[in-house]
């Protein structure tokens, strides 16, 4: 690994921890209004988002195609508002343990589906890593209470995991981190106060209690501004294979900070399943191999990935795939 990739590799994992320790917050919004808060956490989010979006912002904005807009759209549907839904959904019927099991497998079906994509076998040492860190979260969670409703909302859930990081590639070397993910959260905030309304009419935002604003800021400005920016940076150095191979690291945040606020225990097969996790992203994002012919897939000018992109000892990716350098952030 040289800078460039260690960074990558530092900012998915500070926005992976990120994400696994709002889970505390999430319980704390239980008796909100699901569209409501996903309207106020996106719509601020993207607010304290828009100043950072950096020059010639309106100008990149302007020059997206249909399509790239209707991309952005799905992100937000499939991968934020569709995502979160999917996951209440499956609780409703299954322990919070089953949708987290089956988001633990993201990394796997990530490994397989970017390199099929980009016309290109899976590169090995991604896939092993990615296999490890499934195992890892797994054992971290254990398996829960189910049926069938439950396993089919926690596929989605899995489906809108992938999504986020898999949609967003083509879109992101031409809006850049910052600007990408202010984007992302002013569309999410629109889907979810539409959804809000055909859900539930009137009653679908109210005046959240000191508690549930705690919890609303902390998801806001923490978990979506710094959380999102972060991945997206790390995603736009190491690539989407790379990049969702630390998203072993939610789970394991989350039963970290549990034992913090009385929510859970952190045991044997807790720290078993986070040393599987620690291996899987060790030997996935090629911590543990000194060559560099199995570099990293990075973003290319037209949102795929090169099928070779070799790094040499100066830090720049070989040809013209560079993630680091000509896109914005």
């Amino acid at each position: 690994m040289n800078a460039t990739t260690t960074r990558g590799a530092l900012l998915a994992a500070l926005a992976c921890v990120l994400v696994g320790g709002s889970f505390t917050a999430n319980s704390l919004l239980g008796d909100y209004p699901y569209a409501g808060g996903q309207f106020l956490r996106y719509g601020l989010a993207c607010l304290l988002l828009v100043p950072l979006g950096g020059k010639g912002a309106t100008a990149r904005l302007r020059a997206l195609t249909p399509r790239q807009w209707v991309r952005l759209a799905l992100l937000a549907a499939v991968g934020m508002v569709g995502f979160n839904l999917a996951v209440i959904a499956a609780e409703r019927t299954a322990e919070p343990a089953v949708p987290g099991v089956f988001v633990g497998c993201a990394p796997v079906v990530v490994a397989v589906l970017v390199p099929l994509l980009d016309g290109r076998g899976p590169q090995r040492e991604v896939l092993y890593g990615a296999l490890l860190v499934a195992v890892g979260a797994c054992t971290v969670q254990g398996w829960g209470r189910t049926d069938g409703a439950g396993i089919a909302f926690s596929v989605c859930a899995l489906a809108g995991e992938v999504g986020f990081a898999v949609l967003a590639v083509p879109v992101l070397r031409p809006l850049g981190p910052r600007l990408l993910s202010a984007t992302v959260c002013a569309v999410a905030a629109l889907e979810s106060a539409a959804a809000g309304l055909l859900a539930d009419g009137a009653g679908w935002l109210r005046r959240p209690d000191a508690v549930e604003t705690s919890a609303l800021l902390w998801q806001a400005v923490v978990v979506t501004v710094v959380g999102f920016v972060c991945w997206y940076m790390g995603m736009q150095r190491i690539g989407a294979e790379r990049a969702t191979l630390f998203s072993g690291l939610i789970p394991v945040a989350a039963a970290g900070t549990a034992p913090l606020v009385g929510t859970g225990s952190y045991g044997l097969a807790q720290a078993a399943g986070s040393a599987l996790v620690g291996l899987g992203v060790a030997l996935g994002s090629g911590a543990l191999t000194r060559t560099g012919g199995g570099g990293p897939s990075v973003i290319r000018a037209d949102g795929r990935t090169p099928p070779a992109a070799a790094f040499r000892g100066n830090g720049s990716p070989e040809g013209r795939g560079d993630a680091a350098s000509g896109m914005p952030e």
